[in-house]
């Protein structure tokens, strides 16, 4: 069997990681790579990646890295948004390449993007490919996970995750991102100009009651920093007593005056505990817990190129991970 020829678009930190990850992987081989930053255009991924020159010279046009050779799918790691994606996979599809990416909110648009999505489905239909998105969370811990286990459910009344982390141990990027070392003022600015928030929570609270077969009536998005009780340091940061060491966000998904899908996540520097925890009521209760809970970017990489034979396999048009076969660990 012939390897799985990938385009890889998108060469920030995670588009790296995944690449890294590729080349470990049997049956997986990356022939093409664009990123649109003139400071990588020319140079060689295998070494943007910390090996050795792999030949494959990094482009800042889509038809020029497939002028050569026509990959089989696209890895799509740009942005999270909807708005900002659409064009991108517009522009991959017409070349009849499917797709498999990290956007947050194109793992379940439909109810948020609506629009967007559709125009998504039809460019894949058109081409006869599938675009899928994915990743950790969302995409499978706090959406397509807990769904999966209601398969053992006659009934659900309602669906709790909850994904705490300690975020003491993870890049400095992370910490700043989950608002670690901001003033309540700093932090109240940052969440008013959305730069401060877990990008998906709607889209799995969404994607959770479409399978249900529940309408929402109202959904919430509720953001909140957790002060520090006391100095803390990390490797990289320093928090001051009185200031954010993380964030909670808690989704809530209602209908009526009932919530249905009750979300939390949480990441702290110092977060007594770390786990991944879903809670189903109904016929019968599940309670399921990872201990230590997993890995975020290691598992974001592995579900994404776990995901490439399924999406080949798919129906065209935009699906999720609910409208494809079973995504497994494959070697």
């Amino acid at each position: 069997m012939q390897d799985i020829k990938i385009l890889q678009i998108g060469l920030g930190p995670l588009g790296i990681k995944i690449a890294n990850f590729i080349k470990e992987r049997r049956g997986l081989t990356t022939v093409a790579a664009v990123d649109k930053n003139p400071d990588l255009a020319g140079k060689d991924l295998g070494i943007i990646c910390g090996g050795e020159a792999s030949g494959i010279l990094i482009q800042s046009e889509l038809n020029q890295a497939v002028a050569k050779e026509k990959p089989d799918i696209a890895v799509l790691t740009t942005v999270s948004d909807m708005q900002r994606i659409t064009p991108q996979i517009e522009e991959i599809v017409a070349l009849g390449i499917p797709i498999v990416s990290t956007c947050e909110e194109l793992c379940y648009p439909w109810d948020a993007a609506p629009s967007l999505a559709k125009r998504i489905d039809e460019a894949a239909k058109q081409n006869k490919v599938a675009v899928v998105g994915t990743g950790v969370n969302p995409g499978f811990l706090m959406d397509a996970l807990p769904t999966f286990l209601t398969a053992v459910c006659q009934d659900v009344t309602s669906v709790q995750v909850n994904r705490y982390q300690d975020a003491q141990f993870r890049r400095l990027p992370f910490q700043q991102k989950i608002g670690a070392g901001l003033t309540p003022t700093e932090f109240e600015q940052k969440k008013q100009d959305g730069s401060l928030r877990h990008v998906g929570l709607t889209e799995s609270m969404q994607f959770i009651a479409h399978r249900m077969g529940w309408k929402l009536t109202k959904t919430e998005d509720i953001i909140e920093p957790i002060l520090a009780e006391a100095d803390l340091q990390t490797k990289d940061l320093s928090i001051q007593k009185g200031q954010a060491r993380g964030v909670r966000q808690v989704g809530n998904g209602y209908v009526g005056e009932d919530i249905k899908v009750h979300l939390v996540f949480q990441a702290t520097v110092g977060e007594p505990q770390s786990y991944d925890e879903i809670i189903i009521r109904g016929n019968p209760d599940i309670i399921s817990r990872i201990p230590g809970g997993v890995n975020g970017d290691v598992a974001t990489c592995a579900i994404v190129l776990n995901a490439i034979p399924q999406v080949l396999r798919a129906q065209s048009g935009l699906q999720t991970m609910a409208d494809i076969p079973l995504v497994s660990f494959f070697s």
